[in-house]
């Protein structure tokens, strides 16, 4: 992995997680970032080196697949990080970035920026959760896979350049769905086991389906492109072995870099320009 690239996912997870450390004095332009996810919502201050020196993130299902459901839990949750990370900055946070899945109908997307502008932020930037990805990576050439908890985004990179993004409905919902169907278990219990380290492994079985679905997905929209690499982000892409199942299905080589739920989150922020 680039060591540029991977100074900062490790600094994102220091900072977001919480383990940070003392905040060094800073007086220049802040970039914000909040990614209002299916499973999970996180907020990300980059410095202007775009390195990550503040954050929060949580589980909520405030959004799903894009379009907001909970726009008053949505908004109290931004506004919740942007006191957190007002305090521990000692500076007012004034706009940010958001993003959506590729293709969400364009009211939607205005509610995404609503959010941000009833927690007391200026929407500064709207930008696809793929692309968002894509800034983060600076790749030449490749597929960028973010698979979140309601969808799986795809962009496709060449000469540098985001040339096409697509969005489908599959991504860490439905492995919650099979681990709650095969274990007749609630959809909240699926969602802890799932998250479990020690119980990933006997889950394995019971989601490779769903992978390889997943891996279905890329294939259709890489099949038109030359593409030698995928990269995988979003929370999803935590799940052990998932990059394994993929390149099996796709023949293509498929690589996580770092820590892969914060890789889009930051990529929002540096759109927030």
């Amino acid at each position: 992995m680039n060591p540029r690239l991977q100074e900062i996912l490790n600094r994102a997870d220091q900072v977001i997680s919480g383990n940070g450390g003392p905040v060094e004095p800073y007086d220049g332009p802040l970039h914000v970032g909040v990614d209002l996810g299916t499973a999970y919502t996180t907020m990300v201050v980059l410095n202007d080196d775009m390195m990550p020196i503040a954050g929060c993130w949580r589980p909520a299902q405030v959004v799903r697949d894009g379009l907001v459901l909970d726009f008053f839990g949505a908004t109290q949750i931004v506004r919740e990080f942007k006191e957190k990370v007002e305090a521990r900055l000692g500076r007012t946070l004034v706009s940010a970035a958001t993003a959506y899945p590729p293709g969400v109908p364009e009211k939607e997307v205005r509610a995404q920026g609503n959010v941000l502008f009833s927690a007391g932020l200026e929407c500064s930037g709207l930008i696809d959760e793929a692309s968002a990805a894509s800034n983060v990576l600076q790749i030449p050439a490749g597929a960028v896979v973010d698979v979140g908890g309601g969808t799986t985004g795809i962009a496709i990179i060449e000469n540098n350049k985001v040339i096409f993004t697509a969005d489908e409905a599959t991504g860490g919902t439905h492995f919650n769905l099979v681990i709650a169907g095969a274990l007749g278990i609630s959809f909240e219990e699926a969602e802890k086991r799932k998250t479990d380290p020690a119980l990933q492994t006997e889950l394995f079985p019971i989601v490779e389906p769903v992978m390889e679905k997943v891996g279905a997905v890329i294939a259709k929209y890489i099949a038109s492109y030359h593409v030698d690499v995928i990269y995988m982000v979003g929370g999803t892409s935590r799940f052990p072995r998932i990059a394994e199942v993929v390149e099996n299905f796709t023949g293509v080589k498929t690589v996580i870099p770092g820590e892969p739920l914060f890789v889009t989150p930051i990529g929002i922020a540096m759109h927030n320009n």
